[in-house]
């Protein structure tokens, strides 16, 4: 039975602050566990006056903090802009906290670019070929096994559940070699979707972690009481994508009606691509498109995810996919 997740990437809508963003955040995710969200995850990024998650460990304490039983956790953390000890102490400090409830995803891109990357690590190594030995690491200091000579405090004894994430192949192929479950960025990155999964559960060695693979896919949904409502609250995540992608990262902003209308060609196929992974529209659509998603994936756990200007809206949009998904949960 697939369950469904939320990830939040902390908007700041124009107009906003971080702190609004930060409280918001708490807020969507008490809803969404009262909706049956398995787990809440933000991300870190970096640089980007739109997103309020560059301090990914602070933020789940946050959010952990105003929840109850909801998974938290990082979707994901950038590995190659931290030691491992470092993110081993703070999730270790964060599963002491609020034990059984944190989740670790882990992925070896930047989160901005090149000269952030260099502000984040300007006198350490980071090649991201070093990623998988830098996982193994990580796990070293949670096992407290005396591979690395250190003992982790906190972190030595930590359980938070550790995933791969990715929007390649390569993070299939690590997750399977390594036994971990596996998300891979679809909301943003779908071109490989599917060969990825497929490599995943082929390539998959079972773990003291995990028996059998855990897949779970990135999936974007806008959900209003029509149609049209829909469409319009799209726009504004549409606009900020269009924004990134021509160089020029924004703030959130207001929606704005006939948005796609107002694009040249070139603006239309950055959207036809980045968001091919989308629901867009009234209840019955959106239950229609998740399902034909779930059906084509076969994944255990749908994460959606979206940024929608007005906080009232997007908790209700999360509330129509819930719904959705339960639909979906009942028919099957």
């Amino acid at each position: 039975m697939t369950r469904y997740a939320l990830l939040d990437l902390v908007p700041v809508v124009e107009g906003g602050t971080v702190g609004q963003a930060l409280a918001k955040a708490a807020d969507l995710a008490v809803h969404a566990e009262s909706l049956g969200f398995t787990r809440y995850w933000c991300a870190e990024h970096h640089g980007m006056r739109g997103i309020a998650s560059a301090a990914t460990a602070v933020v789940i304490g946050h959010v952990a903090a105003a929840t109850r039983s909801i998974r938290v956790g990082a979707g994901g953390i950038m590995l190659p802009n931290h030691a491992p000890l470092t993110i081993a102490e703070q999730f270790g400090t964060l599963d002491a906290l609020f034990p059984g409830r944190i989740d670790l995803g882990l992925g070896r891109a930047p989160g901005s670019d090149q000269r952030v990357a260099r502000a984040m690590r300007r006198t350490l190594e980071t090649d991201a070929n070093a990623f998988p030995q830098d996982v193994l690491e990580l796990q070293s200091y949670f096992a407290d096994d005396g591979q690395t000579g250190i003992v982790a405090t906190p972190g030595a004894g930590a359980r938070p559940d550790m995933w791969i994430l990715g929007s390649s192949t390569f993070g299939a192929q690590l997750a399977a070699a390594l036994g971990l479950p596996y998300a891979f960025a679809s909301h943003f990155a779908p071109d490989v979707l599917d060969q990825a999964l497929a490599i995943y559960r082929r390539d998959f060695r079972p773990s003291a972690q995990l028996a059998r693979p855990y897949a779970m896919a990135g999936f974007n949904v806008f959900a209003a009481d029509t149609d049209a409502e829909a469409e319009l609250l799209a726009s504004s995540q549409q606009q900020a994508f269009v924004a990134l992608r021509t160089g020029n990262p924004r703030q959130l902003p207001p929606p704005v009606a006939g948005y796609r209308e107002s694009l040249g060609a070139q603006g239309n196929a950055i959207l036809d691509h980045v968001l091919s992974c989308s629901a867009i529209g009234a209840p019955a659509k959106v239950t229609r498109e998740i399902g034909a998603f779930v059906a084509r994936t076969g994944v255990d756990e749908v994460m959606l995810t979206s940024a929608i200007y007005d906080h009232d809206a997007r908790k209700h949009s999360l509330s129509i996919a819930a719904a959705a998904m339960q639909d979906l949960r009942q028919a099957a």
